[in-house]
């Protein structure tokens, strides 16, 4: 029985062989077929160690030398990927586009730097990825570095060309012509070699430090050529309108020169005048001096003068020695003779000693003759000679 068992496994072992063959005869089953690049793709001994989770960016170049797969990725000099593959960054491109892989323990900024360097002056070539000193964000899987943070260091190749250059068809037999050129310059002229060298240090610094001033001038210097751009129109109406007064000052030029030579001869008799008239100018201050003095000296005296004479005769100390609350003041007024008086002035008892002593005279008298009075004047009147006072 169990002979049985093991003869129908077998004769099933097969058929299942048997079908799968067919079927990948027939192309319906495909299995992946293993492949090998080259010897670039097996991995270099005493490579970096890549880690459980390494990550992948690449890198656009102008110019990857002689670098190729499995190149070693640096950071600071230390090992921590690996270059994975190097092709064009595009169909018709001449840009080369360099896939890495980095340790996933290694952190960088997101605007890290790449550039193809050599390990020794016949070294083997490795990229180096470069951190800024105050870098932002972060670099993760499948970012890109742009052409303008790649480069590269210069070859030995180039070195020797450009030495090559110099001996052969240079200017190294001009170097004696130069030198001694250079001793006659400066011989003799140390200290004012010396002297301009500072200066020019004095003036480079002072450059250095008003960057930000400098910057912000050709800003604005920017923006009045922006400004003067979306005006062509209104400069070139001023420009129009300035060319008649331009041609009106071409045809009076001849003028405009005698009004400039004649402002010259002007000049020149006025500081001959000052001059001749100089000590007379100096003879006169000294005589106006006294004066300035004296009115100097006079100190409070003269605004205090001022104002008695603003006020007479009713001046502020007049008003502190009257008492009381009102002030009756009386007026004589006496004509000139032959002058015409209408109506006509009443003459005054002379016996009358002052305007007080008539108006008691006034009392005393009769109703009668008050009456007739108070038709003539209210008020005895002064006598139309003689001279006036008052009272008060």
């Amino acid at each position: 029985m169990n002979t049985s068992r093991v003869r129908t496994g077998a004769g099933l072992g097969c058929a299942l062989s048997i079908t799968v063959a067919f079927l990948l005869t027939l192309g319906v089953i495909k299995l992946p077929t293993p492949s090998f690049g080259g010897i670039e793709e097996l991995p270099l001994p005493g490579g970096a160690d890549l880690g459980p989770h390494p990550y992948t960016v690449t890198a656009d170049m102008k110019d990857v030398l002689s670098l190729v797969p499995q190149s070693a990725v640096k950071v600071n000099d230390v090992a921590v990927g690996r270059v994975t593959k190097i092709s064009l960054a595009g169909k018709g491109s001449w840009t080369a586009r360099v896939t890495m892989k980095v340790n996933g323990d290694v952190h960088l900024p997101a605007d890290t730097g790449a550039r193809v360097e050599q390990s020794s002056l016949l070294g083997e070539k490795y990229v180096q990825l470069v951190a800024p000193e105050k870098g932002t964000g972060s670099l993760h899987a499948g970012d890109r570095i742009p052409v303008s943070r790649t480069g590269r260091n210069t070859e030995v190749e180039e070195v020797f060309g450009a030495l090559s250059l110099l001996l052969n068809g240079g200017g190294v037999n001009q170097l004696k012509t130069i030198t001694t050129e250079l001793n006659k310059a400066v011989g003799g002229r140390e200290s004012q070699v010396r002297s301009t060298l500072r200066r020019v240090n004095t003036l480079v610094t002072d450059l250095d430090d008003h960057r930000g001033d400098i910057t912000a001038a050709l800003d604005g210097v920017n923006r009045l050529s922006a400004t003067l751009a979306h005006r062509k129109e209104d400069v070139a109406t001023v420009l129009s309108g300035l060319s008649p007064g331009l041609k009106t000052l071409e045809e009076q030029r001849g003028s405009l020169m005698t009004m400039l030579r004649s402002l010259d001869r002007l000049k020149g008799v006025a500081v001959e005048t000052l001059d001749r008239s100089k000590a007379d100018m100096v003879a006169d201050l000294k005589a106006i001096a006294p004066t300035l003095k004296a009115l100097a000296d006079s100190g409070q005296d003269l605004p205090d003068s001022l104002q008695v004479l603003l006020t007479y005769p009713f001046t502020d100390e007049v008003l502190r020695g009257i008492k009381g609350d009102y002030l009756n003041t009386y007026l004589d007024v006496t004509a000139a003779p032959g002058t015409r008086l209408i109506p006509p002035v009443q003459p005054r008892d002379t016996g009358s000693p002052t305007p007080t002593a008539t108006a008691r005279t006034k009392k005393s008298s009769t109703t009668s003759s008050s009456s007739k009075a108070s038709t003539t004047s209210p008020l005895p009147l002064p006598s139309t000679t003689g001279t006036g006072g008052g009272g008060q």
